[in-house]
């Protein structure tokens, strides 16, 4: 009977301490850390608990099963602090997950344009590429985020680059745009920067002539305007 008592209360004590340690699987083939508590501090901005983390020895670019850094999940998240935290501790901001995505490639992507900043000036590479073979300022320019595409062009980001399907940030301003107000506005910023307006897609269309199909008559008239200049 004592001995049962005694076993009773020891597998208590060990359930206790196993709740009470932060959960954590790392797989030893890859070294990700699956589990790891550091990925929902990231994305919820929970500071303290990313030190602590980080201070038990789990690598600030430790990845989870889609291959996500705690910095990318922050950034998915926009998660601010979090990020500037995992930045400032070395985070590496051109690290990708398993669909090619960096901090620096989904900041300009999904409009987080301070954490963008913040990627820019820990070292991004301007010239790296998503799985469409796009740099930054391409779905920056698609998604309609205006102060982005803004903010990309004041750095030596190409405004040409052509991705995987043929297409220029303008080519795809155009072509995936609706022609509203924010797509001139994003246009006007590209072809003010230097943005090669002769650059057609694979087809040979010109981004003239795909806002003249798609009656985009606003695009139409800033880029004939650059054309007679």
């Amino acid at each position: 009977m004592q001995r049962w008592i005694t076993n009773l209360c020891f597998a208590a004590l060990i359930s206790f301490l196993m709740m009470a340690l932060p959960t954590q699987a790392q797989d030893k083939s890859t070294g990700q850390f699956i589990m790891d508590p550091i990925f929902e501090a990231a994305a919820n901005n929970d500071i303290a608990l990313l030190q602590q983390r980080l201070a038990s020895g789990v690598p600030v670019d430790a990845s989870n099963s889609e291959g996500k850094t705690a910095l990318l999940v922050a950034t998915h998240a926009n998660a601010i602090e979090a990020a500037r935290f995992l930045i400032e501790s070395g985070a590496n901001v051109n690290a990708m997950d398993n669909i090619q995505d960096s901090p620096f490639l989904y900041a300009g992507a999904e409009g987080k344009l301070e954490i963008l900043k913040m990627t820019v000036g820990a070292g991004a590479d301007l010239d790296s590429t998503n799985r469409y073979g796009g740099t930054a300022l391409v779905p920056a320019a698609h998604h309609g985020h205006v102060d982005v595409v803004r903010y990309l062009l004041t750095t030596k980001i190409n405004k040409d680059h052509v991705n995987k399907l043929g297409w220029t940030a303008l080519l795809e301003a155009v072509i995936l745009g609706d022609g509203s107000s924010t797509y001139q506005q994003i246009v006007t910023l590209l072809v003010d920067a230097g943005a090669d307006i002769l650059i057609a897609d694979n087809e040979g269309v010109t981004p003239l002539h795909h806002a003249k199909r798609r009656n985009q008559s606003e695009i139409v008239a800033i880029l004939e305007n650059v054309r007679k200049n």
